[in-house]
């Protein structure tokens, strides 16, 4: 049984662009984003890769024409050996009746204004949800005509769910899901018992009253762009407490005493909101670009996020006695909450995967098809999923560059020593090793690394290396058995996936301040001897060489590009930047 998923719309970003103006700063504003493929076969999950790693634009929406070719390849078989392709979006006609009636029982909006949206919806339609539109990007993308009998169209969140869920092990577990919209919805509770889904379908929450959405109109508002730098708001709430009381949730979220909330202001309606965000924070365009400004803005959004999925883990408690949870969905990218979630709830264990945001659904499509056609899913926790190139490919790259970088082929055994000497200093490297990692996380095979003992070293790689913002944190990378020694880990025994941030013992804050934020926290990733071999006996070696149990672990790529995928893609970024050096796999550059 092979089983191909994927997510991606051919035309969403024209038809987004044209019809929803989601252009510039909201060009990641539309369905589709992260678009990418998973295949599966007989039960395994056997690769998985995004399509920006490949077309080299991130975030995109394109169809993942790409990443289906290459997950195909990589078992030397073809569009035709595919049994089911799982495509992970369902517009059922019952799900574009209430996408209708949303526009109609509108009460705000004129006549004119309703027909308008009415048909911006009926050329999407045609254009994209449709069983017709699918069928027809498949044929043009790929050229391969798609059989009506091989196509499984899986609903959004179920695909995130099947995700987390198989990624974590399966078993019995409560869930939240919860993003931007998915078809409808913008979040599902429940529980998966005895391998059945049953969701509390009175805990709904529909895409007016999107959280992630709201978040995403307030990234916009502090000047990052929206559905993408969610993340630097989160680092931003960090530098100061939130506004007492807070403003979001005295004027824009409305909690409900059942555990759910109201937005009552649209959450397409910047300008609407600006003035709003303006009005009750006390500010101005000029404001805005203000440090203080943005993180009393930041912070008070980052608690009404905590404050709202809080109401949602509590009465999801209350609903179901099972002893763990799984969070998936873009929302579940948001490592700060998720570990205040998990600490102040009566849950044992929280469950965040490596393909949490829309990278995952492609996965997930793909493992809810092989169930349900009888072949259970039999999948491993590992992210390396992806393109890996042997010493003949990363020689063939390192000739290409020949006059700009000098190299050294090591003996492989010799690598992690190596590596881990160079960075007794302030030496940064770029480390790419093995299999592509998945996800919006670098996990140690597409890596930048450095010694976080040195207090300077987060500006240096800011400024030289990522071009990206001072205020940006790093994430620390460990040995799983020496965390509980640096980090306080409260409920977690392990934290594979940076999706949980956890506070740094005291006694370490001096000595790993590279990856220790303002707010004495970091964002760990643990890595054992069977997760990442190679990466476990670099940071044994470092360990022994300096006594500091720890690595700055960040993507490889600089601010604006996808994490590298190939060792042209490492040689071209390295060159970019002032890296010292680059470890590409056992061969050793440097610039001449």
């Amino acid at each position: 049984m092979i089983v191909l998923g994927y997510n991606g719309f051919g035309k969403s970003a024209e038809i987004f662009g044209r019809l929803f103006r989601a252009t510039g700063i909201d060009r990641h504003l539309l369905y589709g984003h992260d678009s990418s493929a998973a295949l599966v076969v007989d039960g395994k999950l056997v690769a998985a890769v995004e399509e920006e790693r490949l077309n080299r634009e991130k975030k995109t929406s394109s169809f993942p024409v790409n990443a289906m070719r290459w997950c195909l390849d990589s078992v030397g078989i073809s569009f035709d050996d595919v049994d089911t392709f799982a495509f992970s979006w369902q517009f059922s006609q019952d799900v574009v009746n209430k996408m209708i009636a949303e526009i109609t029982e509108d009460r705000e909006a004129s006549v004119e204004q309703k027909f308008a949206r009415l048909r911006r919806l009926a050329e999407t339609h045609e254009a994209m949800f449709g069983e017709a539109a699918t069928e027809a990007d498949f044929l043009e993308y790929t050229g391969h005509r798609l059989s009506p009998e091989k196509l499984v169209r899986v609903p959004h969140h179920i695909a995130h769910l099947m995700t987390g869920y198989h990624l974590s092990g399966g078993g019995d577990a409560a869930f939240l899901v919860s993003d931007g919209r998915a078809e409808w919805l913008s979040s599902i509770m429940g529980e998966v018992r005895d391998g059945e889904v049953k969701i509390f379908d009175d805990m709904t929450i529909d895409s007016r009253h999107s959280l992630a959405m709201l978040f995403s109109v307030v990234t916009r508002y502090l000047g990052f762009v929206p559905n993408n730098d969610e993340y630097k708001v989160m680092g931003l709430a960090g530098y100061g407490p939130p506004p007492e009381p807070n403003p979001f949730l005295e004027h824009v979220v409305e909690m409900c005493p059942d555990g759910t909330y109201r937005i009552p202001y649209p959450a397409n309606a910047v300008p609407a909101y600006y003035e709003l965000f303006d009005r009750i924070f006390g500010g101005d365009a000029e404001d805005r670009e203000e440090f203080d400004y943005r993180v009393r803005v930041a912070s008070a959004a980052q608690h009404m996020l905590e404050t709202a999925t809080a109401g949602q883990i509590r009465t999801l408690e209350a609903r179901s006695d099972l002893p763990r949870v799984i969070f998936e969905g873009g929302l579940a990218l948001n490592c700060v909450n998720n570990s205040k979630l998990l600490e102040r709830s009566r849950f044992t264990g929280m469950d965040v995967s490596f393909g949490a945001s829309d990278v995952g659904v492609a996965i997930g499509a793909a493992l809810f098809a092989s169930g349900r056609a009888g072949t259970p899913p039999r999948v491993g926790p590992s992210p390396y999923l992806g393109p890996s190139y042997d010493g003949q490919e990363i020689r063939a790259a390192l000739q290409q560059y020949a006059d700009q970088v000098v190299w050294r082929e090591l003996d492989p055994a010799d690598v992690p020593r190596e590596a881990a000497t160079l960075m007794q200093e302030r030496c940064v490297i770029g480390w790419f090793q093995g299999r592509m990692e998945y996800g919006p996380r670098a996990l140690g095979n597409r890596s930048i690394l450095a010694n976080p003992k040195f207090p300077d070293i987060k500006d240096i790689i800011n400024e030289r290396i990522k071009h990206r913002e001072q205020f940006r944190p790093f994430a620390p990378v460990v040995l799983e058995h020496l965390a509980p020694d640096v980090f306080e880990l409260g409920k977690k025994t392990s934290s594979p996936y940076m999706t949980f941030v956890v506070p740094v013992r005291p006694e370490y804050r001096e000595r790993i301040q590279g990856a220790c934020h303002v707010d004495a926290t970091s964002r760990i990733q643990t890595v054992t001897e069977q997760s990442n071999p190679l990466l476990a006996e670099l940071l044994r070696e470092f360990t022994e060489l300096t006594g500091i149990p720890c690595l700055i672990n960040t993507s490889f790529n600089v601010a604006g590009e996808p994490i590298v995928c190939s060792p042209t893609d490492a040689l071209s970024c390295f060159l970019k930047t002032e890296m010292d050096h680059l470890f590409l796999g056992n061969f050793l550059v440097s610039r001449i």
